[in-house]
């Protein structure tokens, strides 16, 4: 069976979790099933053998991201073309599968890593482009062979933003961890290097600098945490100049208040992530969406407990009391997830991270369940047979 996956990143050129998922995908399917994987990814050229790179066609190169996005798809369409089944990964390549699909008469399988109608807030980053990234998410959604959610939530939320979606068609397969390559690693001189205290307790965030990630709102919790705690953010890649400039000016207050706050704008290598979760005492996700979150899948396989909050599939992840905690949240109902009392939120996360570092000895034996958990549950090579099994059931009803 030969399937092309349509994506927009793909290594070196991974700024998120569907990234990740792709390329942990690809070698999964390659090395565990008798599956002929080609990978079709936004970008630079890529030296990797089965893989072919699109750029932005000329002439829209100062065009919105989105018609830029839909211009790719285009050419990555046209050259699916002998595939038995495309699989395309976020909205930027969705509607690349749909094309491929009405040309070459082909199923398409689309992952859903997140959904536009629970993201308005990248209106902000889009402008009009969201209306289009919007309409290439919903013709590809509801025209699928297959649709595949990273988690239960994330099912139910198809269902509801989608309704005219046959639920049979909507299956849960959760993300995967490589528990070869995230493990832990305690290099003191390495976090030295990044200026991380190893002596000092610390809550370690990892993630974009985007209203989902909730990172505006940790920022505010932390302020109460004790003076001996350190705060380490491994946040860049804003998705706007306005929450960059939020960001930054809550960063500057808490430094002057408090110190052992360690801003880490840049993208980390592989190795220094892992050295650096595996140096905390607490990784902390305040997402107020996130599908699934793999940055959680790798910081428990670090051996680091999680406090995330209890939003979309966190709490598949993150078992509360056993790998961590899970911090309520009521959230509007308007597609943007904002917490309905944000100073409760607050408060709450705060008082979430305060009990996971009141006990240390409590925090390392989470530390360790959570390990224990991705080796049992999250491995690549069930999400490979998993995400196989659909292909052929797509297959046999065609």
């Amino acid at each position: 069976m030969r399937v092309d996956l349509l994506t927009r990143e793909y290594p070196p050129e991974v700024y998120g979790g569907a990234g990740v998922h792709v390329a942990e995908l690809t070698a999964a399917l390659r090395s565990g099933t008798d599956t002929d994987v080609r990978v079709r990814a936004f970008g630079a050229f890529r030296d990797e053998e089965g893989v072919w790179a699109y750029r932005t066609p000329a002439g829209l190169e100062n065009a919105n991201g989105a018609l830029q996005a839909l211009g790719t798809d285009v050419q990555m369409a046209a050259d699916v073309e002998g595939a038995d089944l495309v699989h395309s990964h976020t909205w930027y390549a969705n509607a690349a599968g749909r094309l491929a699909q009405l040309t070459h008469g082909i199923p398409h399988v689309v992952t859903a890593h997140s959904l536009e109608p629970l993201r308005p807030w990248k209106a902000e980053q889009l402008g009009g482009g969201y209306r289009l990234s919007s309409w290439m998410e919903r013709e590809s959604f509801e025209q699928a062979d297959a649709v595949v959610a990273v988690s239960k939530a994330m099912r139910a939320d198809i269902l509801r933003s989608y309704p005219s979606i046959d639920p049979a068609k909507v299956h849960v397969v959760y993300n995967g961890i490589d528990v070869d390559e995230w493990k832990p690693d305690v290099d003191h001189d390495a976090v030295r290097a990044l200026g991380i205290d190893p002596d000092r307790p610390s809550v370690v965030f990892v993630g974009r600098i985007t209203r989902q990630k909730g990172l505006p709102y940790l920022l505010r919790a932390v302020a109460s945490l004790p003076p001996e705690v350190q705060i380490v953010l491994c946040a860049g890649a804003p998705d706007t100049p306005e929450i960059m400039a939020e960001v930054t000016g809550l960063v500057e207050d808490l430094r002057e208040h408090r110190d052992g706050v360690v801003w880490i704008d840049r993208m980390l290598a592989h190795e220094e992530i892992v050295k650096v979760l595996s140096a905390g005492t607490v990784f902390v996700c305040p997402s107020i969406y996130e599908p699934l979150g793999i940055v959680n899948l790798e910081a428990m396989a670090c051996g680091i407990p999680v406090v995330g909050t209890g939003t979309g599939g966190i709490p598949e992840v993150v078992a509360d009391g056993l790998t961590g905690r899970i911090v309520p949240i009521d959230q509007a109902t308007d597609g943007t997830g904002t917490p309905t009392d944000p100073d409760k939120y607050v408060a709450d996360l705060a008082a979430a991270l305060n009990e996971v570092l009141s006990d240390i000895g409590l925090a390392k034996l989470m530390g360790r369940a959570g390990r224990l958990r991705v080796e049992t549950e999250f491995t690549w090579d069930a999400i490979a047979t998993r995400t196989r099994a659909v292909y052929d059931q797509v297959l046999a009803v065609r």
